[in-house]
């Protein structure tokens, strides 16, 4: 929610930075409908700088989700869910949201033709 974004990125923030030394925050995007891009850089530029960031990726990527979820956001937002967040969507979704979702896209694509594998697979039911 906008009104929780300001609480979000100091707290967050706050965490990132007691967490994971030697990076910097780059938060941008649409303020005013509620979507913001958090990402999280190395603060000096090389390649053992991206190296070590890197290796943290996956615990800097669940305490931002964890901050997201706390915070009453969604991981997904204008551009949808992508794949590279595919697998964090059924953890993190509500559940009432997420089988909404998948029936949405049975209704409207009961065979999987359209960008099959990309986010919902069509459920079979029979």
């Amino acid at each position: 929610p906008v009104s929780r974004m300001a609480g979000f990125v100091a707290s967050t923030d706050a965490a990132i930075g007691a967490r994971f030394k030697g990076v910097r925050h780059v938060i941008f995007g649409h303020l005013g409908d509620g979507n913001l891009h958090y990402n999280v850089a190395p603060a000096v530029e090389g390649v053992e700088a991206e190296a070590a960031l890197l290796a943290q990726h996956d615990a800097i990527q669940a305490l931002v989700h964890a901050a997201v979820v706390a915070h009453g956001g969604s991981i997904s937002a204008e551009h949808g869910i992508g794949q590279l967040k595919r697998a964090a969507l059924a953890q993190l979704k509500d559940p009432v949201g997420l089988t909404l979702m998948h029936t949405i896209k049975q209704a409207l694509d009961p065979d999987g033709r359209m960008n099959p594998g990309k986010v919902l697979e069509t459920i079979d039911a029979s």
